[in-house]
């Protein structure tokens, strides 16, 4: 039981034990990741989405004028699939590869193994806090590492309640706790306007998100977040558990289930401006893999391929990019200096 009977927790502490308890958390003790798993990601789709992500960050180096030392984060490295297919990509990139230094931002100690066993290279060093990259430009790669962080819940009826997880006989069960607004502003660094009745935050996601901020804005770089999410202004309940690729009751599977949300990224947007990156981009999946060249790749790939393989490789291509697939849910957003003019895939 992740609760004593007749006690309660914010949401995102549930959230928190739930992911990411050190014996018993989702994350800590299983690679969530794959057929077999409870959830697929853009990596373990297709090579070809990686190998996209490689060549934009050959070429984002070459727009920062190509310096000597640059950072690569890969924030979340899930089963390392990513950043294990980027550096086969960046191979033909010497002088890139050279200057080269990737770092992985993982949390759980399990899925750290599975990507040490995969990713046997040198260059790669792995972290558990932004604070021990090198003080050198800096690019950030979070595809779907936001959504993984705990989430607050505050709505308005009349007044404002926070969504609380209490144990009632033994049973789990949401409840809305009265806070007071004042509370929630302090909370989320900024006011409420008058129309808004619902509001869904992580803090641990932008107090990580703030640190990236400052160091692109000291040291140079950007960071590229890919994500399910919407871009509208009013928000809504995104909260959702999900086991063998099928939503389920969210008190259902604890510590067997992930949990997880969309992000707002026309939120995200604005915080980040607040965050003083001004050069904020933002597209769908669909059109970034589409102006990066996706295509042409497939069909560079598949050329002398078997008829079973190339209908392999464009089932996964329309997995990435079909509109009722990841197409559209999914959204890029890239923020860099104000400087530094970079449009590619936007």
């Amino acid at each position: 039981m992740i609760l004593k009977n007749k006690s309660k927790i914010t949401l995102d502490k549930f959230i928190s034990r739930a992911l990411y308890d050190k014996s018993k958390g989702y994350y800590m003790k299983k690679n969530p990741i794959g057929k077999k798993g409870d959830f697929i990601t853009a990596p373990n789709i297709s090579v070809m989405f990686s190998e996209i992500l490689a060549i934009w960050t050959v070429a984002f180096w070459e727009k920062l004028k190509t310096p000597k030392k640059i950072n690569i984060v890969d924030l979340g490295g899930g089963n390392g699939e990513m950043i294990h297919q980027i550096l086969k990509s960046i191979k033909i990139f010497n002088n890139f590869k050279s200057c080269a230094k990737f770092y992985i931002f993982e949390k759980s100690s399990f899925l750290k193994k599975i990507q040490k066993k995969k990713i046997q290279d040198n260059q790669v060093v792995w972290i558990d806090n932004l604070k021990k990259i090198s003080n050198n430009p800096t690019i950030f790669i979070a595809n779907e590492f936001f959504d993984a962080f705990p989430i607050k819940q505050f709505t308005k009826n009349k007044i404002w309640y926070e969504k609380f997880v209490c144990s009632k006989n033994n049973k789990l069960q949401f409840i809305d706790i009265k806070i007071k607004k004042s509370k929630i502003e302090n909370i989320l660094g900024q006011k409420i306007s008058k129309d808004n009745k619902f509001i869904e935050y992580s803090p641990s996601a932008f107090k990580i998100l703030n640190i990236i901020s400052k160091k692109v804005k000291k040291y140079n770089g950007g960071i590229l977040i890919i994500d399910y999410g919407y871009d509208k202004k009013r928000m809504f309940n995104t909260l959702q558990s999900v086991k063998n690729h099928k939503k389920i009751n969210i008190f259902k599977e604890i510590y067997k289930s992930d949990i997880t949300h969309m992000l707002n990224f026309n939120f995200y947007k604005k915080k980040i401006k607040n965050m003083k990156l001004k050069s904020i981009k933002f597209t769908t999946q669909r059109q970034f893999l589409l102006k990066m060249g996706i295509l042409e790749r497939a069909e560079i790939i598949t050329k002398n391929l078997s008829f079973s393989r190339k209908v392999d490789i464009y089932y996964r291509l329309k997995r990435l990019i079909d509109n009722k697939e990841m197409g559209s849910l999914f959204k890029v957003l890239f923020a860099t200096n104000k400087q530094n003019k970079f449009n590619l895939g936007f």
